[in-house]
């Protein structure tokens, strides 16, 4: 069974999720978001940092999975969030969590079972999926879902025998 630590990155909000995987077992262990709120920039992703190594610290993952970038009209909100992507995966990489990474789609076929699912879809499907009492708010949704995106290729690729990382990028 391992821990895994799934992070839907935003530059307000970061979501995280975590849950232990083991073969077709999953179990929730826990998912919030870090709120920067309109700080400038230098200090949200100081805040990203810092929230995301003390639950790293806290739950001791051994891996780490996160959302591929998306294309954005609005370039400078796509650059922000480059940004905290990318402060998101050295909190990994300096623990030394192998980092994979999954496309939008990706998740939302592994969770909903339709590349176009919608938010509300997807908490409703981690709600199901992790019989919780509420749905989560839609950053930690993200966030589990993707950490689900991972446990499930990581199960199909425990069944064949192969240890790459298609569709992930791993250390």
């Amino acid at each position: 069974m391992a821990i895994i630590l799934g992070v839907d990155p935003g530059s307000r909000v970061t979501g995280y999720g975590l849950i232990r995987s083991g073969g077709r077992e999953l179990e929730y262990l826990d998912s919030g978001c870090v709120v920067m709120g309109d700080k400038p920039m230098a200090e949200r992703l100081q805040i990203i940092y810092a929230g995301l190594t003390e639950i790293i610290e806290t739950y001791r993952p051994e891996e780490f999975a996160i959302e591929k970038v998306f294309l954005s009209r609005n370039v400078d909100s796509a650059l922000k969030l480059g940004q905290a992507r990318g402060v998101a995966i050295v909190c990994g990489a300096n623990a030394g969590l192998p980092v994979h990474e999954y496309s939008a789609r990706q998740v939302k076929q592994a969770t909903v079972g339709s590349g176009s699912a919608g938010k509300h879809q997807i908490q409703h499907m981690i709600q199901a999926i992790f019989h919780l009492t509420r749905q989560p708010r839609e950053d930690a949704a993200d966030a589990l879902a993707i950490a689900l995106c991972h446990a499930h290729l990581r199960a199909g690729l425990a069944r064949t025998g192969s240890s790459s990382s298609r569709g992930g990028r791993a250390r």
